[in-house]
């Protein structure tokens, strides 16, 4: 006769406080015993108990912590960090992944020139067109989760690669977490966006969906991107989150693609 037991994660909340520490005594339930470890890790990581690129604890002292064997810890660990979620580093340990490490920028840029050296062209150039507060249409909420009329900040962007505008972006942020984010601070941070959301807001981006078809630009569209409004363009639609699956931003590019391409690599 089978018996049910409550899952590890449901006995953890129980004994854990706000900051997300273990207490003593804590253990992890039934098979797969890597997936619950696993998940008791994401649970440190969105709480904030060990903050992007800092060391996480070792496996020896994960699996004292979780009451489970090394090899167990090992496999969760192995999981996240194919996720990019954490990153190994010989002979220091393993960190949380950051933004401001370059392989994990290069996951969220997929436009790359036709030459396939995404160092060439340096940095891309950002021109912030604006950055306002408003509230959030039916469509933006239903992306972001939120309710019609919950404040959001719109921003648009011109990114341009050896001083030729190439993608034209707008995105849309729920209102609460990016509080105090204004065009200045946009125009005069030179990182990865997703770095500026992460050091200075607290919000790391783990993952994007994306949807991808052919259009037309607008006036103001080809005006922004110098080019004529039968140019055809990439549309690219993303959807970011954070840990636990929460949505944190809508994108809405569009990409010219005479000089560049469109890379993805499927596993």
């Amino acid at each position: 006769m089978s018996q049910a037991f409550p899952s590890t994660a449901d006995q953890t909340a129980s004994r854990q406080g706000a900051s997300g520490a273990a207490v003593p005594g804590q253990t992890a339930a039934f098979s797969p015993l890597y997936q619950q470890i696993k998940g008791l890790i994401l649970r440190s990581l969105q709480a904030g108990e060990w903050k992007p690129g800092e060391a996480i604890p070792s496996e020896v002292d994960l699996a004292t912590r979780f009451h489970v064997s090394q090899g167990t810890v090992r496999k969760a660990i192995d999981e996240l960090a194919a996720e990019n979620l954490v990153m190994r580093r010989q002979g220091k340990g393993t960190f949380v992944a950051t933004h401001a490490e370059q392989h994990v920028q290069y996951r969220f840029l997929k436009l790359v020139p036709d030459n396939g050296d995404v160092n060439s062209e340096g940095p891309a150039q950002r021109e912030i067109i604006d950055c306002k507060r408003l509230r959030a249409s039916a469509d933006v909420a239903r992306a972001l989760q939120l309710r019609t009329g919950d404040a959001v900040l719109q921003a648009r962007r011109v990114l341009s690669f050896a001083g030729k505008p190439t993608i034209l972006e707008d995105l849309w942020l729920p209102g609460g977490p990016f509080k105090g984010l204004t065009a200045e601070r946009l125009t005069h941070y030179h990182g990865p966006m997703y770095a500026l959301f992460e050091t200075e807001f607290g919000v790391r981006m783990v993952r994007a969906e994306e949807k991808i078809r052919a259009v037309l630009p607008d006036a103001a569209q080809s005006a922004l991107l110098k080019v004529g409004c039968d140019t055809p363009l990439l549309s690219v639609e993303r959807i970011a989150y954070t840990y636990n699956d929460t949505p944190m931003e809508l994108r809405r590019g569009l990409y010219l693609t005479d000089t560049h391409h469109y890379r993805n690599e499927l596993n």
